[in-house]
């Protein structure tokens, strides 16, 4: 994570969504490539408004657990894209498509792998019953910025960040959730039937959902303004916690454990949240000196790194990485202590070697070009053009990542093609104004019809289309 957020995203109110920095190592959103800001350490411990976080090793845990449910459920896994939203309510909600939100609150107050992994079955139950079929009709001509726009109840939330680390994106949510994703009792049943005969088809209990909607049954009774927000959007009711024990006492796969890696998974994404959304002084009473699992030093390496303390942080990192010389994570976290506190040039190794293990995460390839453009090296640009450009072919809405391209082109008085990165910028942030500019900008530069030029049109093409679509 980076400890200064370079937001590239289009604003709550005059243009730019306030992105308040955390303190997460994480990386980028996945397939659509929504690019999103780091959480870092920042002044404030925590963020008062949800935002939407990422980070590569929680996004790849969840998604660990969800593809088979997918798979099972006759969706492409690699189609449905996954979401993190940094808010301590339970809760979690699929809108827009294919798109999966999961709130912090509910992973950091589950206890096993299967309680989260029967969570997401309940919601891709949603998904394969068509229950957003009238969401959709709304906005299936809007862009994936303008979807989430009404999903958060924002103005055009998606943030551009930094490569390694937590990403955040501001927005309100509540209104949009409470109107748009409110689910009918008939399909809150339908997709606990549904949801449970995934975990069946992949010898998975439903004891995980079963659990989750026991935490949940008392709120019914509260006033909507104390409950949950799965509790409303998602009505819960005796029957259907009844019809869910009642599957789970019949399963052959009831007490199936849960795999041993992804408990491992489990307790190592706990630590990394807890780290990076609590207190520095939170996380380590809650993981004590005493604890000498990978978890727990994780979690005390992240709260040290935050107060900060960068003599107790980095010896604990260092002894994760001896540990695991092949974890891409802990190198990334290494290398955001290390760029985050002054030491950009001793950041370069770290960050290169979670590059060399993981190349296809394209957050991992931003966090090392922000180091390199931060050395404000030339014999680097070439370098950091080449990883910025294999990011944004994974990731072509990373608004960030194509913001870093433009600078790194700029550096290398490539003018036309730092032009054409700033219009892909301004275009992945919903910006079409900006867009038409750089889009003008670049034509002047780029040689008639090259590839940037080609490129161009369809930029500009898009940009000149009504917000409307």
């Amino acid at each position: 994570m980076r400890k200064v957020i370079k937001s590239l995203c289009v604003g709550l109110t005059a243009g730019s969504v306030a992105m308040t920095p955390l303190g997460l190592n994480w990386n980028g959103l996945r397939n659509n490539g929504l690019p999103a800001i780091e959480l870092t350490s920042g002044s404030a411990y925590a963020a008062a408004a949800p935002r939407l976080i990422r980070d590569a090793e929680i996004e790849n845990t969840i998604r660990a657990w969800a593809s088979p449910v997918f798979e099972a459920a006759g969706l492409n896994a690699a189609d449905v894209d996954i979401y993190l939203v940094n808010d301590s309510s339970i809760n979690a909600f699929v809108a827009g498509g294919m798109n999966l939100f999961i709130h912090t609150g509910l992973l950091m107050r589950s206890k096993t792998p299967n309680q989260v992994i029967g969570v997401i079955a309940h919601e891709t139950g949603h998904i394969s019953g068509g229950h957003l079929a009238r969401f959709q009709d709304k906005i299936k001509d809007a862009s994936l910025t303008a979807i989430l726009a009404m999903i958060l109840g924002a103005g055009a939330a998606v943030a551009g960040a930094g490569g390694a680390g937590i990403a955040v994106m501001g927005g309100g949510m509540g209104l949009a959730q409470n109107s748009i994703l409110a689910f009918s009792r008939t399909q809150e049943a339908s997709a606990d039937q549904a949801g449970m005969r995934y975990l069946e088809e992949t010898g998975q209990s439903a004891r995980g959902m079963a659990d989750f909607f026991h935490i949940l049954s008392g709120q019914e009774l509260l006033n909507s303004s104390q409950q949950d927000p799965y509790v409303r959007t998602h009505p819960l009711t005796r029957d259907r916690i009844e019809a869910v024990d009642a599957q789970v006492g019949k399963s052959k796969f009831a007490d199936a454990p849960d795999k041993p890696e992804f408990i491992e998974m489990h307790k190592r994404m706990l630590a990394k949240l807890s780290g990076f959304i609590l207190s520095p002084p939170t996380t380590l009473s809650r993981f004590k000196e005493d604890d000498k699992s990978v978890a727990a030093r994780y979690a005390r390496a992240v709260a040290y790194y935050r107060l900060p303390d960068m003599a107790k942080a980095l010896p604990l990192i260092d002894q994760l990485i001896a540990e695991e010389p092949n974890n891409a994570y802990f190198y990334e976290l290494k290398g955001q202590m290390l760029f985050e506190n002054g030491r950009g040039n001793e950041a370069l190794a770290p960050y290169q070697k979670s590059v060399d293990l993981m190349p296809n995460e394209a957050t991992l390839r931003v966090g090392l070009a922000q180091a390199m453009i931060e050395r404000n090296d030339p014999a680097l640009n070439k370098e950091a053009i080449n990883n910025l450009r294999r990011a944004t072919q994974r990731e072509p809405l990373n608004a960030f990542a194509w913001s870093q391209l433009a600078i790194a082109y700029g550096r290398d008085d490539q003018l036309g093609m730092s032009a054409l990165s700033s219009a892909e910028a301004a275009l992945a942030r919903g910006n079409k104004r900006e867009a038409r500019l750089q889009g003008a900008r670049a034509e002047k530069l780029l040689p008639r019809g090259s590839p940037g030029w080609i490129r161009l049109q369809d930029i500009q093409s898009a940009a000149r289309r009504s917000d409307d679509g």
